[in-house]
Protein backbone atom coordinates (compact mmCIF):
# COMPACT_ATOMS: atom_id res chain seq x y z
CA UNK A 1 0.00 0.00 0.00
CA UNK A 2 2.96 2.36 0.53
CA UNK A 3 3.93 2.28 -3.10
CA UNK A 4 0.77 2.76 -4.28
CA UNK A 5 0.64 5.70 -1.74
CA UNK A 6 4.05 7.21 -3.06
CA UNK A 7 3.31 6.30 -6.78
CA UNK A 8 -0.05 8.48 -6.54
CA UNK A 9 1.82 11.60 -5.07
CA UNK A 10 4.15 11.85 -7.60
CA UNK A 11 1.07 11.49 -10.40
CA UNK A 12 -1.09 13.86 -8.20
CA UNK A 13 1.97 16.59 -8.70
CA UNK A 14 0.63 17.04 -12.38
CA UNK A 15 -2.78 18.47 -10.67
CA UNK A 16 -1.56 21.58 -9.48
CA UNK A 17 -2.23 25.01 -9.06
CA UNK A 18 -5.42 26.71 -10.27
CA UNK A 19 -5.61 29.68 -7.91
CA UNK A 20 -5.57 30.67 -5.51
CA UNK A 21 -2.21 30.36 -4.05
CA UNK A 22 -1.53 26.99 -2.38
CA UNK A 23 0.85 23.76 -3.50
CA UNK A 24 -0.43 20.29 -3.00
CA UNK A 25 0.21 16.19 -4.04
CA UNK A 26 -3.50 16.38 -5.47
CA UNK A 27 -5.51 19.48 -4.43
CA UNK A 28 -6.10 22.51 -6.69
CA UNK A 29 -4.73 25.67 -4.92
CA UNK A 30 -7.24 27.54 -3.05
CA UNK A 31 -6.94 30.71 -0.84
CA UNK A 32 -4.36 30.20 1.53
CA UNK A 33 -3.29 33.24 3.09
CA UNK A 34 -4.59 35.32 0.18
CA UNK A 35 -7.52 37.26 2.56
CA UNK A 36 -6.56 38.42 6.14
CA UNK A 37 -7.66 41.27 8.10
CA UNK A 38 -10.88 42.75 8.16
CA UNK A 39 -12.15 40.30 5.31
CA UNK A 40 -15.73 40.45 6.38
CA UNK A 41 -17.00 43.61 4.14
CA UNK A 42 -15.69 45.95 0.97
CA UNK A 43 -13.60 48.75 3.15
CA UNK A 44 -15.77 51.62 0.79
CA UNK A 45 -19.10 50.20 0.65
CA UNK A 46 -20.89 49.36 -3.03
CA UNK A 47 -19.39 49.81 -5.71
CA UNK A 48 -16.40 48.62 -8.14
CA UNK A 49 -13.06 47.13 -6.73
CA UNK A 50 -10.05 45.99 -8.23
CA UNK A 51 -7.34 44.41 -6.31
CA UNK A 52 -4.16 43.02 -7.02
CA UNK A 53 -2.20 39.98 -5.20
CA UNK A 54 1.23 38.87 -5.73
CA UNK A 55 2.25 35.93 -3.38
CA UNK A 56 5.56 33.94 -3.53
CA UNK A 57 5.34 30.89 -2.26
CA UNK A 58 8.76 28.38 -1.41
CA UNK A 59 9.31 25.13 0.19
CA UNK A 60 12.11 21.92 0.28
CA UNK A 61 10.01 19.58 2.46
CA UNK A 62 7.43 17.29 0.86
CA UNK A 63 5.78 15.56 3.79
CA UNK A 64 5.28 11.54 3.26
CA UNK A 65 6.75 11.22 0.16
CA UNK A 66 10.50 10.88 -0.44
CA UNK A 67 11.69 13.49 -3.19
CA UNK A 68 15.01 15.70 -2.81
CA UNK A 69 13.35 18.84 -4.63
CA UNK A 70 13.21 22.64 -3.93
CA UNK A 71 9.71 24.64 -5.06
CA UNK A 72 9.21 28.03 -5.54
CA UNK A 73 5.90 29.61 -7.00
CA UNK A 74 5.25 33.03 -7.65
CA UNK A 75 1.40 33.83 -8.53
CA UNK A 76 -0.52 36.80 -9.71
CA UNK A 77 -4.19 37.67 -8.89
CA UNK A 78 -6.32 40.16 -10.35
CA UNK A 79 -9.42 40.57 -9.00
CA UNK A 80 -12.44 42.56 -10.10
CA UNK A 81 -15.81 43.08 -8.02
CA UNK A 82 -18.79 44.86 -8.45
CA UNK A 83 -20.65 45.28 -4.89
CA UNK A 84 -24.15 46.46 -5.81
CA UNK A 85 -26.80 48.22 -3.58
CA UNK A 86 -29.55 46.55 -4.08
CA UNK A 87 -30.92 44.13 -1.06
CA UNK A 88 -32.43 40.72 -2.28
CA UNK A 89 -31.79 38.41 0.40
CA UNK A 90 -32.80 39.49 4.41
CA UNK A 91 -31.04 42.86 3.97
CA UNK A 92 -28.36 40.87 1.93
CA UNK A 93 -26.58 42.77 -1.27
CA UNK A 94 -25.62 40.92 -4.27
CA UNK A 95 -22.29 41.29 -6.09
CA UNK A 96 -19.54 39.32 -8.41
CA UNK A 97 -16.59 38.52 -8.18
CA UNK A 98 -13.89 37.51 -10.67
CA UNK A 99 -10.22 36.36 -10.47
CA UNK A 100 -7.70 35.65 -12.92
CA UNK A 101 -4.16 34.12 -11.63
CA UNK A 102 -1.08 34.29 -13.57
CA UNK A 103 1.35 31.66 -11.98
CA UNK A 104 4.92 31.20 -12.57
CA UNK A 105 6.30 27.94 -10.99
CA UNK A 106 10.18 25.91 -10.36
CA UNK A 107 11.10 22.74 -9.16
CA UNK A 108 14.12 21.62 -9.28
CA UNK A 109 14.46 18.74 -10.63
CA UNK A 110 11.08 18.14 -11.81
CA UNK A 111 9.70 18.92 -15.29
CA UNK A 112 7.39 21.49 -14.95
CA UNK A 113 5.17 23.57 -17.02
CA UNK A 114 6.80 26.99 -16.23
CA UNK A 115 4.53 30.20 -16.93
CA UNK A 116 0.95 31.02 -17.77
CA UNK A 117 -2.38 31.68 -17.17
CA UNK A 118 -3.66 29.48 -13.97
CA UNK A 119 -7.59 28.44 -13.81
CA UNK A 120 -10.13 31.48 -13.61
CA UNK A 121 -12.79 31.93 -10.39
CA UNK A 122 -15.97 32.97 -10.40
CA UNK A 123 -18.42 33.86 -7.44
CA UNK A 124 -21.64 35.10 -6.99
CA UNK A 125 -22.09 36.64 -3.65
CA UNK A 126 -24.40 38.46 -1.21
CA UNK A 127 -22.57 40.98 1.29
CA UNK A 128 -24.34 42.24 4.33
CA UNK A 129 -24.65 45.67 5.69
CA UNK A 130 -21.89 46.00 9.23
CA UNK A 131 -24.12 45.84 12.37
CA UNK A 132 -23.91 48.98 13.89
CA UNK A 133 -23.15 49.33 17.57
CA UNK A 134 -22.37 53.13 19.12
CA UNK A 135 -18.81 53.33 18.58
CA UNK A 136 -19.14 52.10 15.05
CA UNK A 137 -19.37 48.88 13.21
CA UNK A 138 -19.73 45.38 15.25
CA UNK A 139 -19.89 42.61 13.07
CA UNK A 140 -20.39 42.15 9.08
CA UNK A 141 -20.15 39.03 6.73
CA UNK A 142 -20.53 37.37 3.61
CA UNK A 143 -21.18 34.35 1.69
CA UNK A 144 -19.74 33.12 -1.88
CA UNK A 145 -20.54 30.72 -4.13
CA UNK A 146 -17.15 30.53 -5.66
CA UNK A 147 -15.97 28.08 -8.79
CA UNK A 148 -12.95 27.24 -10.50
CA UNK A 149 -13.05 26.70 -13.98
CA UNK A 150 -10.02 24.77 -15.17
CA UNK A 151 -9.33 27.27 -18.09
CA UNK A 152 -5.42 27.34 -17.12
CA UNK A 153 -2.09 25.86 -18.63
CA UNK A 154 -2.30 22.28 -18.35
CA UNK A 155 -0.28 19.30 -20.24
CA UNK A 156 0.13 15.96 -18.55
CA UNK A 157 2.91 15.05 -19.62
CA UNK A 158 4.76 18.05 -17.35
CA UNK A 159 4.30 17.09 -13.48
CA UNK A 160 3.45 20.81 -12.77
CA UNK A 161 1.42 23.38 -14.47
CA UNK A 162 -0.64 26.49 -13.83
CA UNK A 163 -4.29 25.18 -14.25
CA UNK A 164 -5.69 22.31 -12.62
CA UNK A 165 -8.02 20.44 -15.62
CA UNK A 166 -10.63 19.86 -13.46
CA UNK A 167 -13.86 22.02 -11.75
CA UNK A 168 -13.90 22.84 -8.71
CA UNK A 169 -16.37 23.98 -5.95
CA UNK A 170 -15.12 26.14 -3.49
CA UNK A 171 -18.13 28.27 -1.28
CA UNK A 172 -17.18 30.42 1.62
CA UNK A 173 -18.11 32.19 4.24
CA UNK A 174 -16.07 35.34 5.47
CA UNK A 175 -17.08 37.66 8.41
CA UNK A 176 -15.14 40.32 10.93
CA UNK A 177 -15.68 40.83 14.41
CA UNK A 178 -15.10 44.00 16.16
CA UNK A 179 -14.39 43.17 19.64
CA UNK A 180 -13.14 46.80 20.26
CA UNK A 181 -13.00 49.67 17.67
CA UNK A 182 -9.60 48.86 17.18
CA UNK A 183 -9.10 45.19 17.49
CA UNK A 184 -11.08 43.00 14.89
CA UNK A 185 -10.68 39.10 14.34
CA UNK A 186 -11.84 38.25 11.01
CA UNK A 187 -12.04 34.58 9.12
CA UNK A 188 -13.05 32.87 5.73
CA UNK A 189 -14.06 29.24 6.00
CA UNK A 190 -14.26 27.46 2.53
CA UNK A 191 -15.60 23.71 1.75
CA UNK A 192 -13.74 22.53 -1.38
CA UNK A 193 -15.02 19.73 -3.62
CA UNK A 194 -13.32 18.57 -7.08
CA UNK A 195 -13.95 17.62 -10.17
CA UNK A 196 -12.54 14.72 -11.91
CA UNK A 197 -9.64 15.02 -14.30
CA UNK A 198 -10.24 12.86 -17.10
CA UNK A 199 -6.73 13.23 -18.43
CA UNK A 200 -4.10 13.01 -15.40
CA UNK A 201 -1.58 11.55 -17.57
CA UNK A 202 0.75 8.79 -16.50
CA UNK A 203 -0.89 6.00 -17.64
CA UNK A 204 -4.17 6.88 -15.88
CA UNK A 205 -7.69 7.59 -17.02
CA UNK A 206 -8.59 9.45 -14.71
CA UNK A 207 -8.33 11.30 -11.04
CA UNK A 208 -10.05 13.03 -8.97
CA UNK A 209 -9.00 14.93 -5.41
CA UNK A 210 -10.91 14.45 -2.23
CA UNK A 211 -13.22 16.87 -0.61
CA UNK A 212 -11.69 19.51 1.66
CA UNK A 213 -12.04 22.38 4.20
CA UNK A 214 -9.87 25.26 4.67
CA UNK A 215 -10.13 28.64 6.28
CA UNK A 216 -8.13 31.30 6.55
CA UNK A 217 -7.84 33.71 10.34
CA UNK A 218 -6.71 36.94 11.45
CA UNK A 219 -6.11 39.20 14.40
CA UNK A 220 -5.50 43.17 14.02
CA UNK A 221 -5.24 46.29 16.34
CA UNK A 222 -5.27 49.57 14.84
CA UNK A 223 -1.91 51.34 16.16
CA UNK A 224 -2.53 54.14 13.79
CA UNK A 225 -6.29 55.54 13.81
CA UNK A 226 -7.73 55.41 10.44
CA UNK A 227 -4.31 53.97 9.31
CA UNK A 228 -2.16 51.02 10.31
CA UNK A 229 -3.28 47.78 11.49
CA UNK A 230 -0.66 45.14 12.68
CA UNK A 231 -1.42 41.58 13.56
CA UNK A 232 -1.71 37.52 13.03
CA UNK A 233 -2.75 35.88 10.70
CA UNK A 234 -2.75 32.02 9.59
CA UNK A 235 -4.77 29.02 7.27
CA UNK A 236 -5.21 25.56 7.87
CA UNK A 237 -6.75 23.10 5.34
CA UNK A 238 -7.84 19.90 5.97
CA UNK A 239 -9.30 17.27 3.37
CA UNK A 240 -12.08 15.35 4.84
CA UNK A 241 -12.35 12.16 2.07
CA UNK A 242 -9.91 10.22 0.37
CA UNK A 243 -8.78 10.88 -3.42
CA UNK A 244 -9.40 8.17 -6.09
CA UNK A 245 -7.47 6.95 -8.89
CA UNK A 246 -9.04 5.12 -11.69
CA UNK A 247 -12.05 4.97 -9.25
CA UNK A 248 -10.02 3.52 -6.70
CA UNK A 249 -9.87 5.14 -3.27
CA UNK A 250 -6.23 6.31 -2.21
CA UNK A 251 -5.25 6.38 1.61
CA UNK A 252 -3.58 9.68 2.77
CA UNK A 253 -5.35 13.02 3.10
CA UNK A 254 -3.80 16.57 2.84
CA UNK A 255 -3.39 18.92 6.34
CA UNK A 256 -1.28 22.12 6.63
CA UNK A 257 -1.39 25.13 9.54
CA UNK A 258 0.23 28.13 8.96
CA UNK A 259 0.57 31.48 11.09
CA UNK A 260 2.70 34.30 11.25
CA UNK A 261 2.56 38.06 11.25
CA UNK A 262 0.91 40.55 8.79
CA UNK A 263 -0.11 44.36 8.53
CA UNK A 264 -2.67 46.48 6.79
CA UNK A 265 -1.80 50.28 5.41
CA UNK A 266 -4.73 52.64 5.14
CA UNK A 267 -3.49 54.73 2.27
CA UNK A 268 -7.60 56.38 2.40
CA UNK A 269 -10.79 55.20 2.59
CA UNK A 270 -10.23 53.63 -1.56
CA UNK A 271 -6.64 52.16 -1.27
CA UNK A 272 -5.65 49.51 1.22
CA UNK A 273 -2.27 47.59 1.25
CA UNK A 274 -1.77 44.66 2.53
CA UNK A 275 1.00 42.30 3.61
CA UNK A 276 0.94 38.93 5.07
CA UNK A 277 3.64 36.46 5.65
CA UNK A 278 2.90 32.81 6.99
CA UNK A 279 4.96 29.98 8.58
CA UNK A 280 3.95 25.82 7.61
CA UNK A 281 3.71 23.26 10.20
CA UNK A 282 2.32 19.87 10.97
CA UNK A 283 1.74 18.95 7.15
CA UNK A 284 0.92 15.95 6.08
CA UNK A 285 0.43 14.53 2.10
CA UNK A 286 2.34 18.35 0.87
CA UNK A 287 4.66 20.50 1.02
CA UNK A 288 5.17 22.81 3.60
CA UNK A 289 7.03 25.93 3.60
CA UNK A 290 6.70 29.90 4.33
CA UNK A 291 4.06 31.86 2.23
CA UNK A 292 4.17 35.53 0.97
CA UNK A 293 1.54 38.24 0.40
CA UNK A 294 1.07 41.42 -1.07
CA UNK A 295 -2.11 42.86 -1.76
CA UNK A 296 -3.29 46.15 -2.94
CA UNK A 297 -6.88 47.22 -2.97
CA UNK A 298 -8.70 49.70 -4.93
CA UNK A 299 -12.20 51.06 -4.98
CA UNK A 300 -13.42 53.28 -8.05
Amino acid sequence: MGKISSFFSLIALSMLLCITPALSYDQPSVNLGFTSYLDGGPPAGPGVYFTEYLQYYTADDFQDLDLDADLDVWISLSQLIYQSNTPILFGGKWGLDVIVPVVSLDCDPLPDNNQGLGDLLIGPFIQWDPIMGENGPIFMHRIELQTIIPTGKYDDDKVLNPGSNFWSFNPYWAATLFITPKLTTSWRIHYLWNGENDDPGRGLDDAQAGQAIHGNFAVAYEVLDHQLRLGLNGYYFKQITDSELNGDKVPGKEKVFAIGPGAVWHIDQNNHLFFNSYFESNAEQRTEGERYTLRLVHHF
